[in-house]
Order: structure tokens, then sequence, then C-alpha cells
């Protein structure tokens, strides 16, 4: 596994492990047209290239002999939504399944981490699904402190989710 920043020639292999993990991740119960629609407009190769040329998004992949199997997306300017959250949001960690329990989340956080420190942020947040409770159990572990709760929103429905932060120490 070797960590390194994106570049815009990952642009469609971001966009299919995206489909792979939101949809494995939250797709329990049979595909709506309105999940369809907003992963297959979501994940693409276009908002991903585009997304990668913005100076406030940083992504990390991780990259094994045959492709990327993770990544992570900080992202700058992102208020969270709650009263304690700094701009820097970790905007996503995927990891694809069958690649889960070998350390690769966990490297990839680390680098996240390192980025945002490099950043002068004083923390970052991050929400994750209320029902998403390998995540939850995840984020606890790397020292993440739950603070709260916002919504997902899709079209008309809002789907809770947990708000966490992670505040650098300062010396």
């Amino acid at each position: 596994m070797t960590l390194r920043d994106a570049r815009p020639e990952d642009s469609s292999a971001l966009a299919a492990l995206s489909i792979e993990v939101w949809l494995g991740t939250y797709i329990r119960r049979g595909v709506s047209a309105e999940f369809a629609d907003y992963a297959l407009e979501t994940f693409t190769k276009a908002n991903f290239e585009r997304w990668l040329a913005l100076p406030s998004e940083r992504f990390i992949v991780s990259q094994n002999e045959d492709g990327l199997d993770g990544f992570l997306r900080l992202t700058q300017g992102a208020p969270g939504p709650l009263p304690g959250c700094s701009d820097t949001e970790i905007a996503t960690l995927y990891v694809q399944p069958r690649h889960k329990g070998h350390g690769i989340g966990r490297d990839l956080l680390q680098a996240g981490l390192g980025a945002a420190l490099a950043l002068d942020a004083p923390s970052v947040w991050l929400a994750t699904n209320s029902e998403n409770t390998p995540a939850i159990a995840f984020y606890r572990a790397q020292g993440f402190e739950q603070i709260g709760q916002t919504h997902f929103r899709i079209g008309e429905n809002a789907y809770p989710n947990e708000v966490f932060r992670y505040a650098f120490p300062r010396h």
C-alpha cells in the first residue's frame, strides 16, 4: 500500500470506488431511484476532476499493486454544522470493503490529520451516518469526540448523522 496525493487521472477510479462504498454502506433495503440518482449524479469522473482542481480540496489515496483501494478527502472552508467545529472537514474516508481491517483507513486518517495540522487547523470535523456503527466505533477509537448530530439530505428526506471532532493539541 502506498499513500499519495490524488491526480486528475485518478478521477474515474475515485468515482467507481465512491459508488461501491457509498452504495454498499447506505443502501441496505433496496435501491430507490432517489438514492441511485444521488450516487450516479454525485460520484462522476467529471465531479472528481473538478474537485481535484480546487485549492480547498486535498485527496489522499491508498494505492495497491492493482489500483486504488481507499481515499480521504480533506476540505478547507467547510464550516461545521455545530458550534466548536473548525472549517476543516474530513469530507470522505472510503476504503473498499474487501480491504477493511488492514489499516488502510487508519493510515489515510492519520495522513489527513497530518495534512490538516500542516494547514494550522485547530481541529477537523466529520459527519457519519448514525446507523454506520463500524465507522462510529472507528472514529472513537482514533480519538475523535462525538459532539452532536446533523442531517444528511437527499431530496426531501433527512438522515441523521453523528458529528465528530478531532482537536489538535496545542503546545
